[in-house]
């Protein structure tokens, strides 16, 4: 009777994910428009929305580090209609926020790791900073009175870009939180705001307009969107490497059959050619991995960002 049963409930999802989806279905993006992951969700969105013949929006839920977007997704229906558009700041949440309304482990299935983007260290070109040396001895010298924004909010993955140099250059900065990329960026230009360690994506039509000067990036080596800049190791901060994920995660639950195929679809959106060329002019490289691989790495990030949390005390602004 029970293996009936078995065999039922799994005709039954595989009858699910062939006819899936035959409604309009949103992505969630738990921070403001015109972000760096906004830009990719809503291209993620547009494309699957032509592969499927239904909608696919991106519904934006700031606020809270992220938490609010992401509680949202965990307590909706596990169908495949909403699922969560994350980055690296997802795996931080559990160790930077004491208490969550979700769990993230237990909450949500992994679907598929969408791409890897380095985030880059900006200043304001009136700032009269030219280097990361300049930029650490002008932090040295006046301690507690240079300030740096995070796109993402408290616990971001931009955070963490902010927290990782000041712990590695031993200098004293004060984090100061916003909503969205865009809003901090302005602050930058407009001299409210020292530096931002922001994604790539939404940084670079600045830097190519000129209106914020880059310093040094993130990752192991130089990006290929600014094969000018330095590294933040090569610019002077040893062990400075930070490499930051976007990837899709759906409501505990829902069927696997439902998992597999909004992953593989996303993949080969991410890996086509032509958005090759799209993701490469925006710095974001396409990755695209199985569900159980993905999974894998998110739970050894939580461990890992919780290592980074406790040792520099961090606690939500």
């Amino acid at each position: 009777m029970k293996s009936l049963i078995a065999i039922s409930l799994s005709l039954s999802f595989a009858a699910q994910a062939a006819d899936f989806p035959t409604k309009p279905a949103r992505i969630v993006v738990p921070i403001g428009a015109g972000s760096s992951m906004d830009i990719v969700g809503r291209v993620l969105a547009q494309k699957l929305t032509e592969a499927w013949g239904q909608s696919v929006i991106v519904d934006n839920r700031a606020g809270a580090g992220g938490n609010i977007g992401a509680d949202l997704v965990a307590k909706s229906a596990p169908d495949g209609y909403t699922i969560l558009f994350a980055s690296s700041s997802f795996s931080i949440a559990p160790a930077y926020y004491r208490k969550l309304p979700y769990n993230a482990l237990r909450d949500f299935v992994a679907v598929t790791q969408l791409s890897s983007r380095n985030n880059v260290t900006t200043v304001s070109p009136s700032s009269g900073v030219s280097s990361v040396k300049e930029l650490i001895a002008l932090a040295k010298a006046k301690p507690g009175q240079l300030t740096f924004g995070s796109g993402g909010g408290s616990g971001s993955s931009d955070q963490m870009a902010g927290e990782l140099f000041k712990l590695l250059a031993g200098v004293d900065i004060v984090h100061v939180p916003y909503k969205s990329g865009p809003q901090a960026m302005n602050d930058l230009i407009g001299g409210q705001m020292s530096v931002y360690f922001g994604g790539i994506p939404v940084q670079l039509p600045m830097i190519k307009a000129g209106k914020v000067k880059p310093l040094g990036t993130s990752g192991l080596k130089r990006s290929s969107q600014l094969p000018d800049v330095p590294t933040m190791m090569e610019a002077g901060v040893p062990g400075y490497e930070m490499d930051v994920w976007y990837g899709l995660f759906a409501p505990a639950g829902t069927p696997k059959a439902i998992v597999d195929k909004i992953a593989a679809e996303s993949i080969r959106i991410m890996q086509a050619p032509d958005m090759r060329e799209r993701w490469a002019s925006v710095g974001v490289e396409p990755a695209g991995t199985a569900s159980a691989e993905f999974s894998a790495r998110f739970k050894e990030e939580i461990g890992k960002w919780a290592k980074v949390v406790n040792s520099a005390k961090l606690a939500p602004d």
